[in-house]
């Protein structure tokens, strides 16, 4: 009896192990199945491809004497077609898509290609007025974005811009040479568009008008120069800081609306973004977890869709400001801190840059991409010579899209990354690239320049090209009507967003809190590198030497205030907001 008993029980074990089996067996199919149709949306789910009712003719033209670019002029299409096929295209020609762009986008379109030949509009309140218009109206749609955003390949990847026009303009004549609506794949920018070069307003105009215009193809995600802090710390940057550049070009009064108005685009840029389920894409680096219940992605989703970050809104979590802090300022830890500053149970440790900051090692890499599945991190935030650079097993890319202001040397490159077709390209623009847009003095394009016109072009730096278009005299009434489009399809979206930050209440500073970085305990690293940038600038404000906090020259909160009374909504809304100041050597 006791023998059958055993053998019953054995056998019964049996049948629970195979059940249990049987069970594990379809819970991974569920999950492969699961995971196969959330990398391969684009094959699940059936999209609809309305036609475009013009074509595009490409031809070559010949810009100066010693430069030819691409020129894509719009046509119809179908011209010699059927009665029938021409009554469809008709109505396809009545479609939002097919309209062209406002008139403000345009310009800045035309000045981004040719910026030499739009010195007056660059130095003119109208280019105030249209950054104005372009931030007030794409806020509201940056809005609706997730802190994280999930993209699919192909996309081009692209690091610190800071102001350097020349580089982006690489970019531009080379990757999207068609433009970016005719360039297959979708664009992202990991962050620092503003401070170091001489044309930050140039560059984020730029970067907007994309934005505005390609909402679902372009993407921004926020630097830690994308903070009142660091981009209002005019006396460590000097001419060179974003906001020094816009009181210079429009006055003290228009100039802060001006800086002002971007930075509310920036509090509401994503933080992170996702390719293809595989790739974690972000400014600075990897955040420290917040809870045991949540995943690191989960807690970027729960930051505010509007965060000042640096200095914070009144409305932030602790928690949650020192996640997106850690987003935006964050390195991968040197072979030094892992064996020195790195805890070996987190992964995490103080950064070289102090103040706060944070460093991400080997461990933390390895826990972060476990716990989420990916293969690589994409981040940005440090200088690389070649770049691109490769570290932490061959799974973190640090990507700088700029080669100026960073103490790199002449050979120093900028780089961007391809993700497509299941591989990582690097591109890079060589040393040996001509600059077609910003010449040094001293350099033969500008030899024949008169000196007003000389001085004029430096304190742009912009190219020299010949003598500047005309511009167009337009009256304060015509711009009004130019926008008066782009308004009407804003004004019920406004209105909405409106009426709901008034139950809300609007954004306020926190004044009893400080920022998650502290500039003024930053380390001697920090300080090193400002002074060897000052030495690149004579302009540039010279390091405290016993690291005291500077103040920017900007307004307070009741001088922002009164700035906004009296202004009507057709110009700009201005957050109220005084702040102290971070930075970082990148």
């Amino acid at each position: 009896m006791s023998s059958s008993r055993q053998i019953t029980e054995a056998l019964q074990e049996k049948d629970d192990e195979i059940n249990h089996l049987h069970d594990k067996v379809q819970a991974l199919t569920a999950q492969l199945a699961s995971a196969l149709q959330s990398n391969d949306k684009s094959a699940s789910k059936r999209r609809h491809h309305p036609l475009s009712p013009h074509t595009m003719n490409v031809r070559e033209v010949q810009t100066t004497a010693n430069k030819r670019t691409i020129h894509a002029q719009r046509e119809r299409l179908g011209r010699n077609a059927s009665i029938t096929t021409q009554q469809i295209l008709d109505t396809l020609a009545t479609a939002p898509e097919s309209q062209q762009a406002p008139s403000p986008i345009q310009r800045i379109m035309d000045m981004f290609a040719h910026p030499a030949h739009y010195m007056d509009y660059l130095n003119s309140d109208l280019f105030a007025k249209d950054l104005l218009k372009l931030a007030c109206k794409i806020r509201y749609s940056l809005e609706k974005e997730p802190r994280v955003v999930f993209i699919q390949s192909p996309v081009y990847v692209l690091g610190d811009i800071h102001g350097n026009i020349e580089d982006l303009h690489f970019f531009s004549d080379n990757i999207w040479r068609l433009g970016m609506s005719l360039t297959a794949g979708n664009f992202l920018f990991l962050g620092d568009y503003v401070d170091r070069g001489l044309n930050c307003l140039e560059c984020v105009a730029y970067l907007l008008a994309m934005k505005y215009q390609m909402p679902n193809k372009v993407f921004l995600l926020r630097g830690n120069h994308e903070t009142r802090d660091v981009n209002g710390w005019e006396e460590h940057y000097g001419e060179r800081s974003f906001i020094y550049q816009c009181r210079t070009r429009f006055g003290d009064d228009l100039g802060y609306r001006v800086w002002e108005g971007c930075n509310q685009v920036f509090d509401r840029l994503p933080l992170a973004a996702v390719i293809d389920q595989d790739i974690f894409c972000v400014h600075g680096g990897i955040p420290r977890p917040v809870g045991v219940n949540t995943t690191r992605i989960q807690d970027i989703l729960a930051v505010p869709r509007v965060a000042g970050i640096n200095p914070p809104y009144e409305h932030e979590d602790d928690l949650y400001q020192q996640v997106a802090s850690d987003c935006v300022w964050s390195d991968p830890a040197s072979e030094e801190q892992e064996m020195t500053t790195v805890n070996p149970q987190t992964g995490f440790g103080q950064s070289l840059r102090g103040g706060g900051a944070i460093c991400f090692g080997n461990k933390a890499v390895t826990d972060f991409l476990k716990q989420h599945e990916l293969s690589f991190i994409m981040r940005a935030h440090e200088a690389h010579a070649d770049g691109v650079g490769i570290g932490k097993g061959a799974r973190v890319f640090t990507v700088f899209s700029t080669s100026q202001d960073h103490n790199q040397g002449a050979q120093a490159m900028a780089g961007c990354l391809l993700v497509d077709n299941e591989k990582i390209q690097v591109i890079n623009r060589s040393p040996a690239y001509k600059n077609q847009y910003v010449h040094r003095r001293d350099s033969v394009s500008v030899s024949n320049l008169p000196p007003d016109e000389l001085q004029k072009r430096m304190k742009l730096g912009l190219v020299t090209t010949p003598a500047a278009m005309e511009q167009d005299d337009s009256s304060e009434e015509e711009t009004e009507e130019e926008w008066m489009d782009l308004e009407d399809n804003n004004q019920q979206q406004e209105r909405e967003s409106m009426a709901s930050n008034s139950s809300k209440g609007d954004y306020v500073f926190d004044a009893r809190r400080r920022s998650s970085i502290d500039l003024g305990s930053l380390n001697d690293n920090f300080q090193t590198d400002m002074q060897l940038t000052n030495e690149t600038s004579g302009s540039l404000a010279e390091a405290e030497p016993d690291n005291k906090r500077m103040r920017s020259k900007r307004p307070s909160v009741a001088s922002i205030q009164e700035m906004g009374e009296g202004q009507s909504d057709s110009d700009v809304d201005t957050v109220n907001g005084d702040e102290e100041v971070n930075l970082h050597y990148a």
